[in-house]
């Protein structure tokens, strides 16, 4: 039968017992980690949030005490009363290695099952099985080092911007849906049967209002909700650090941005990171990395081989090139011996998922060379080519041709970054971190086939492109900012238009009617009518800052429930059916799944 706190009470963690505290009477309670018997001497590992401490039993020790001792296994839950003394053995790679208690008092306050997988540190267990028993993974050392430092994180968000003059207030959780951009979670309405609120995807429109109603100043640790097919670094809810500022330029931004990343690093990773940070315009990055989010932290750039094909009777590139595309080339220098033709048609295969028709290369092995594409070249256009990649024997090259440079950015942008993996070649010494700028305000989607924004439609052009947003849209930048770390975009954000006839003239470029312009945004749009200051912001995502600052490979790794590809929980079995008469109150009836073949 469980025991009881009863006359108990815990007077140090675990884990912040020293030996300057021997001599002292202490009460700790906690998980045991393991119990080792040795016939007359018997040892518990007893382990809180803070750490392990050893419980010793011996010769001295009560005999009703040592047999309860004995009996305890490992996850039992643990109070223990005794005298801190020095071991005699000491660990030295225990912070609390050099102390014991001498128990002589000893409750078990819960018995355990044998849990499904060890609960020790960066246990070697399926992801799933992690997720099912969640509470189980959460007591391991790392996985509750991990969410405190997501606590102290939250804590330098709050300390930083109260000190800058921000307020911190709070935006509706409940909210209407403005679908434009990723799907709404929708949630049905009991007394206006047959509407709905909407989950926020993010504070975005109430954080415009904030500042037009004065408070020029904002942040909030907010919650967000996208209806989105996962990945690595997505769920489909999570945390921002929201901040927003009125009469302010993009530098004015960008600062307020660099100094709690700064901070955050400092206090988190004893990291100083020299600001202001290093910039780089969208374009210049989509030319060199092929990404928007480009990782500084190894080499392998791109380069645009078209002028040296320009003349190529090689229908593959000649055809990219004809139809306004491109043509560009990446060397994963002395990789040759490393990358059989196997595995490169392999990186074939896969590279196709970003849309490229194929993957040319060229293998310059020691014990011969061997080339997809250079029998169709004229030996000029091969030393071409091998001279702007800087080629050299024992390289790799690969080429890709489309008649969409977006296609061509994107598959050797991703190459880029799997070689890299793949070989180790990321310096993982110091993080790297940039703005990238100049946004395009928009960008076309062919699903829809209408121009889309590439941010949100709140954004503000660029001012030299105005005379543009009607006659040429794909011309025009916004002004955007991202902060990318390590290859992830960490927090991006933009000035917006605080202009109502401009605001009119973003969403009609975007093809949405006035009709469907105040049905979605009529209270942003009415607010902007009554003295709306200049005013921009960002935010970063806490969970992938998380990510980064950590090292952290997963996300869910940084969220104490999270979800899995499918958007559910493996741990309370969510999404799930409701009853009959929930569905009834809120006036929704389900459809019946057909049955195959009707």
């Amino acid at each position: 039968m469980a025991e009881f706190m009863d006359g108990m009470k815990r007077t140090h963690m675990c884990g912040v017992l020293r030996e300057a505290d021997a001599g002292k009477e202490v009460t700790v309670c906690g998980w045991a980690q393991r119990q080792r018997d040795l016939g007359r001497l018997i040892f518990i590992d007893l382990r809180d949030r803070t750490g392990i401490v050893q419980l010793a039993f011996d010769d001295a020790t009560d005999r009703g005490v040592f047999q309860k001792a004995f009996s305890v296994r490992a996850e039992y839950v643990l109070a223990a009363r005794g005298t801190l003394r020095e071991r005699s053995s000491k660990n030295p790679d225990l912070p609390t290695g050099g102390v014991e208690i001498a128990v002589t008092e000893l409750r078990i306050l819960s018995k355990s099952e044998t849990p499904p997988f060890a609960v020790e540190e960066n246990s070697a267990v399926q992801k799933e099985t992690r997720l099912r028993y969640r509470f189980l993974d959460l007591r391991r050392p790392d996985m509750q080092r991990i969410l405190a430092a997501r606590h102290r994180l939250t804590k330098i968000a709050h300390d930083y911007f109260d000190e800058n003059g921000f307020l911190e207030i709070e935006t509706p959780d409940l909210t209407k849906s403005t679908p434009e951009g990723a799907r709404d979670y929708l949630v049905p309405s009991r007394v206006f049967p047959g509407k709905f609120f909407a989950l926020p995807q993010s504070p975005q429109l109430y954080k415009q209002l904030l500042m037009i109603s004065g408070f020029d100043r904002y942040m909030q640790i907010a919650r967000c909700f996208r209806d989105e097919d996962l990945r690595a670094d997505r769920q489909p809810e999570f945390t921002q650090i929201d901040f927003e500022m009125s009469f302010v330029t993009q530098e004015d931004v960008m600062a307020v941005g660099e100094g709690f990343i700064r901070r955050a690093y400092k206090e988190l990773c004893g990291i100083d990171v020299p600001v202001p940070l290093p910039r780089m315009k969208w374009r210049e990055a989509m030319d060199r990395f092929g990404s928007d989010k480009p990782d500084l932290r190894f080499g392998m750039e791109l380069n645009d081989l078209s002028a040296v094909l320009k003349d190529t009777r090689f229908r593959v590139f000649s055809g990219a090139l004809a139809a306004g595309g491109s043509v560009r080339g990446i060397n994963c220098k002395g990789k040759a011996e490393a990358l059989s033709r196997k595995e490169i048609d392999r990186l074939g295969a896969w590279i196709r998922t970003y849309g490229a028709k194929g993957l040319a290369w060229t293998r310059l092995a020691p014990a011969g060379e061997s080339s997809s594409y250079e029998k169709f070249l004229s030996p000029e256009e091969t030393a071409a080519v091998r001279a702007a990649l800087g080629a050299e024997p024992g390289d790799v090259l690969f080429l890709v041709a489309d008649g969409e440079n977006k296609v061509v950015c994107d598959s050797l942008g991703a190459l880029r970054c799997r070689l890299a993996r793949t070989f180790g070649l990321i310096d993982k010494s110091r993080p790297r971190l940039l703005w990238v700028t100049d946004f395009p305000m928009f960008e076309f989607s062919k699903e829809e086939n209408r121009w889309v924004a590439m941010h949100h439609p709140f954004t503000m052009p660029n001012p030299e492109d105005l005379g543009r947003l009607e006659s040429d849209p794909g011309s025009v930048r916004s002004i955007a900012y991202d902060m990318v770390i390590n290859g992830y975009e960490a927090g991006g954000g933009s000035i917006r238009i605080h202009d109502s006839e401009l605001q009119h003239r973003m969403l009609k470029a975007l093809g949405i009617p006035e009709e469907k312009a105040q049905e979605r945004f009529g209270f942003l749009l009415e607010a902007l009518k009554f003295g709306a200051p200049p005013h921009g912001g960002m935010a970063w995502g806490l969970e992938r800052l998380m990510m980064v600052l950590l090292g952290v490979d997963d996300m869910r790794d940084v969220i104490a429930f999270p979800k899995v590809a499918s958007s559910a929980e493996l741990l309370s079995g969510a999404p799930d059916t409701v009853d009959p008469e929930q569905l009834e109150t809120l006036g929704i009836g389900l459809r019946p799944k057909a049955r195959p073949g009707v």
